[in-house]
């Protein structure tokens, strides 16, 4: 295994199983066409976007879930929806036993993106 940490997207869903692997790509995707305009990096070692210098979402892939830290107003705004998952003040464990919610991603992103642009103004 290679001991140095990823410094890119490509380099982080390696690590990972080829379904897993699948799976983060869907979600970078989703991510992307929500906001096009947000830039990738690598944030606290798992994958993040960032829009106008500010962490937009994080993602990345564990044992048994994805973890999702649309940081802790995107939990807030959609408590009910992630009530069904092992959540935290800014994340959430989507595991990989079970549908995968790529629509509650893509709405969490949307939120965090609105949330964002309303800081700048």
């Amino acid at each position: 295994m290679n001991s140095a940490k990823p410094t890119t997207m490509q380099e982080y869903f390696a690590e990972f199983p080829a379904e897993v692997q699948q799976l983060l790509e869907r979600i970078r995707a989703s991510i992307k066409a929500a906001v096009p305009e947000a830039t990738e990096t690598i944030g606290y070692g798992i994958p993040t976007f960032k829009l106008n210098g500010k962490n937009l979402v994080h993602f990345g892939a564990f044992k048994n879930h994805i973890g999702f830290y649309p940081t802790p107003d995107g939990i807030k705004e959609f408590e009910q929806e992630l009530s069904q998952y092992q959540n935290a003040k800014g994340s959430v464990q989507f595991p990989l036993s079970e549908p995968f919610p790529m629509d509650l991603i893509l709405r969490m992103t949307e939120f965090r993106k609105k949330k964002l642009l309303e800081k700048v103004k």
